[in-house]
Formats: structure tokens, sequence, C-alpha cells
């Protein structure tokens, strides 16, 4: 397992984060036991949960079967109520009691919503840091100029920042590329990728032209019978090409992730332990720039813009500061 540096944190987690949304829902305790415990044992030391998953119940499992593992993990939850301050500061307490624990690492605000007053909000993660109940604080699905407002005012007041921005990203869902990872690299934000196996289309769980499982999510989450007909071709070439690379097609979406500038960590999660050993090895697979460009030729989903100059291609440019 690859460690990387998180964001301006100098922590060091693991290149992948075991994501435990299925816990409590499409596997049990037990299951979910096992599963934690091979991210544990291959030296995954990067979990992520969120206060919302089984309305509590994900955090309540977590936290009975991580239970005297406390130190080998670098744990991350998310408010869950709203993101006024009265919510922020009691959705954590709620989250610590279900967690068993005295803090978390990371606390993230899950979503943006129309109104919020950041302000207020990094004011009360401020106040969550200073009591000790999150080492960091940082968000989820924030556009560039959300974050970049909010760490302003983090630091006029002399507050914590925001460390890391956690989004989706995929072969097929490609507009963070623009702005999002760029602001990244310059201000050296952590970036935790969200649906890296496009919930499942890039893990060869769904056959283009073939049925639906009956007992997987496609049952009841429209999207992936829709991508599968839209993106259907490049499904199956992309199938291919990790076919002929001696890769699982989990690994090769992974290991692409993982050399996309910008990128810390990408979010697996699992509902069965056979599903999550395929992933684990991907974070040691090493992708030659021929091959990332190949892979990323399989699916026309990078982001199109009409323009008569160069702005477009100004906004997804990785290197046009020099970093510090």
């Amino acid at each position: 397992m690859q460690y990387v540096t998180f964001g301006k944190t100098g922590e060091q987690v693991s290149a992948m984060c075991l994501g435990t949304m299925m816990f409590g829902d499409r596997c049990d305790e037990a299951e979910s036991d096992r599963i934690l415990g091979a991210a544990l044992d291959h030296g995954v030391s990067f979990i992520d949960t969120a206060a919302m998953y089984g309305d509590g119940l994900t955090e309540t499992i977590l936290g009975r079967i991580l239970k005297g593992q406390r130190e080998r993990v670098f744990l991350a939850t998310k408010v869950h109520k709203g993101i006024d301050a009265r919510s922020i500061t009691e959705s954590i307490d709620e989250s610590l009691t279900r967690l068993q624990v005295d803090y978390v690492d990371l606390y993230l605000i899950h979503w943006p919503v129309e109104g919020m007053r950041p302000l207020e909000v990094m004011d009360a993660l401020h106040q969550v840091v200073r009591s000790g109940k999150a080492r960091f604080v940082g968000c989820c699905n924030y556009p560039a100029w959300l974050l970049a407002h909010s760490n302003a005012i983090a630091e006029r007041h002399g507050w914590p920042a925001l460390v890391c921005n956690q989004i989706p990203y995929n072969l097929i869902e490609r507009g963070v590329e623009v702005e999002i990872l760029p602001q990244a690299l310059a201000e050296q934000i952590a970036i935790t990728v969200y649906r890296p196996l496009l919930i499942g289309l890039l893990a060869g769980k769904y056959q283009p032209g073939g049925g639906l499982p009956a007992d997987s999510r496609a049952q009841t989450d429209p999207r992936i019978a829709a991508w599968l007909a839209k993106y259907g071709d490049s499904i199956r070439a992309f199938n291919t090409y990790a076919a002929d690379c001696g890769l699982h097609p989990s690994q090769l979406a992974i290991a692409w992730l993982q050399h996309q500038p910008g990128v810390t960590a990408s979010i697996v999660g699992a509902s069965a332990l056979v599903q999550l050993e395929p992933t684990l090895a991907a974070f040691d697979v090493d992708l030659s720039p021929e091959q990332v460009r190949a892979v990323s030729a399989l699916f026309d989903t990078e982001v199109k813009e009409e323009a008569g100059g160069k702005f477009p291609a100004l906004r997804r440019q990785t290197d046009l500061a020099a970093l510090l």
C-alpha cells in the first residue's frame, strides 16, 4: 500500500481510503468486520464514514468493529443535520458517541447548501477543533471559489483552514479537472475521490448489453442503467484494455485516478470482502504516461468548451503557477 501526505497537514495516510457507506446497508456487521480487517491488514490507514449513512447505523457499526484499533487509522466523518453552527457542533458530539472515540482526525462539511453562511460555518468548525473533537476540518463537493472563500475567512480570523475537498471523480465524471484540481495543487488541498469505480460500472460488475444483476445496486439506482446505455462502448473497450494490461477493470480505473495530478486518495467501498480484494492491489499499479492517455481517450468525457482563445485550457492547467 502506498502512503501519501494529506495536504498541508503533514499526516501520512494510505492512498486507499476505505469507504464505509455499505456497512449496515448492503452488508451486515460481521461482513463489515471482515472488510475492515482485510483493509487494515493490507496497510489501509484512512477510513471515511458519515453520520447520514444508515441514519447513524454505519457509524455505530464502525465504532464497534474499530474498538481497540483507533490508533491505527486516520478517521473522517461528516456533518449530518445542516451546516448552521448548532448543527455542526451537535453533529460531532453524536458522531463521537456512535463511533466510541474521543475525536476524529477529519470532520467534513458534507454538502454546501443555498444561502449558507461561510463565516458561521468556519467559526463553528473552529470551535470543534478548539474543543479537541477533530484534528482537522474539510469539505465535500465544494466548488473551488467556495473553498477559497472559506479559507480566506479562516485566515483572517486565525481559524483552522479546510484541508481537503472530497469530490466525485472517475473516467466519466471529469468536471473537477476544471479549476478544482489545479486549485488543490496550488494550495495543497488534499483531494479525496468518491465514486472512483462509478458505482461498479468501471469494476466489470455490469456488462454493456447484458442484464442488470437482480441483487445489485442497479435495481434501485437509475444512474447505472443510464450510464451503461450512454457509455457502453467505452466501458466495453475499457474492460478489454484492462485485460490486455493484465489488470482487473477496477485496478485500472483506480490506477488512472491515482495518476491524475492533485488526487490524494481514492475512497473504495465494498459490500463484500470479495469486492475489496482486487482494488487493494490497484494502489501499487504503475501506469506509463502513454497508458494514462490511452485510458483517458477511451471515454469522450473530458469537459469541452467553445472558445476562440486559451482560457478553457488555463482553467485546467495544473502547472500554471510555480509551487512552493
